[in-house]
Parts: C-alpha cells; sequence; structure tokens
C-alpha cells in the first residue's frame, strides 16, 4: 500500500488556518481520501462553534499519554501543551493523506520524525492579522503587537524552506479554501 502525505498547515495565531481547515473538510468529507487529524491541548473546549474542536486534556492526563508514547508529535505553546496522536501513523500508512494543525515553532522537529511533509504556511497581512486578533479580543494590545512581530520575524524565517506551499488568506475564505482543497485533492489523487 502506498504511503499517505502528511501536510503541517502552520501559521499566525489569526492567520485562519482553522476557518480554512474547516472548509476544506466540508468539500473533501465524502471522498474519505483526506483525514483532518484533531489535537490534544491543555485548554478548555473552545466555546466559539467556529474555533477549534480540540480535545481538552487536563495536565496529568496530557502527562501520562506523553510517558505512555501516545502523541506522534507534542509541544508547549502560550502556556499550554499540544499534542497530535499516534493515530496519524496508522492513517499514513494506509495511504491516506493527514492535514495537522501545527506548531510553526516545531516544524523542525516534525520534520525529522516525516521527512517527507508537506509544510503548508497560512500567510496574512500584518493589517488583516491585528484586526483579527483584535477582533478575537484574547490578547492585550501589547500581547496582539508581541504576535505580529513574532509572525513577521516567523515569515522570514520561513523563506528557503524546501517544499513549503504559501497560502495567502487576505481575501475571502472561498478563495485561499479553494487553493487548500486543491492542495489536498491533488495529494489525494496521485
Amino acid at each position: 500500500m502506498q504511503k499517505g502525505r502528511l501536510f503541517y498547515v502552520i501559521g499566525a495565531s489569526g492567520a485562519g488556518k482553522d476557518s480554512l481547515m474547516r472548509y476544506a473538510r466540508r468539500r473533501l468529507a465524502e471522498r474519505g481520501e483526506v483525514i483532518f487529524a484533531h489535537r490534544y491541548i491543555t485548554r478548555a473546549p473552545d466555546p466559539d462553534p467556529l474555533g477549534e474542536q480540540h480535545v481538552p486534556l487536563s495536565e496529568p492526563e496530557f502527562e501520562q499519554r506523553l510517558r505512555a508514547g501516545c502523541f506522534a508529535m507534542h509541544w508547549d505553546s502560550h502556556g499550554y501543551r499540544y499534542g497530535i496522536g499516534v493515530e496519524i501513523d496508522q492513517w499514513l500508512a494506509l495511504g491516506l493523506s493527514v492535514v495537522v494543525n501545527g506548531s510553526r515553532a516545531y516544524l523542525a522537529q516534525a520534520r525529522q520524525r516525516y521527512p517527507e511533509l508537506c509544510p503548508v504556511l497560512i500567510r496574512v497581512s500584518p493589517q488583516r492579522l491585528r484586526g483579527r486578533l483584535l477582533a478575537r479580543g484574547r490578547e492585550t494590545a501589547a500581547e496582539i503587537e508581541e504576535r505580529l512581530q513574532r509572525a513577521g520575524e516567523f515569515d522570514i524565517q520561513m523563506q528557503g524552506i524546501s517544499g513549503l506551499v504559501v497560502i495567502d488568506n487576505d481575501g475571502d475564505l472561498q478563495a485561499a479554501g479553494g487553493r487548500l482543497v486543491e492542495l489536498l485533492s491533488q495529494a489525494a489523487c496521485c
């Protein structure tokens, strides 16, 4: 059986990763060749139905799963712990394409474990990103400016990453979402 392809979606908080992945998931649901992995996170469920629908874990639950080898990937960010379950290895072995909402800072480690992964950067202009972060209302103005600075620095670091696919998400959801669907569809059929 042909091994599947791992798509590692990254981007600044507020770039629209969740919206684009939800868009692609709806359009690819009937095909069954693309699986969207959920994340295990040490934070409460998002009350926003448009937010990420992750599996919430307590710190002890996360630590127990980590020690038991239940995570294919894991990282800490902004006071939370994130994990991607080892079930993705089985899905890849079955020849399925797997989409993961990853961490920009963890990309190098992810590539060590999955050398053939396709990094997908969701990029948005600083002006649009600022507006989205302000609208979310989760961070202070100083925290937003810090996020904007980190996002700009990371975009510079991403230049020259082999195989990087960049999707600009400054326009409407259908344009950027359509690009993601096309990318995932091509991989699923080849």
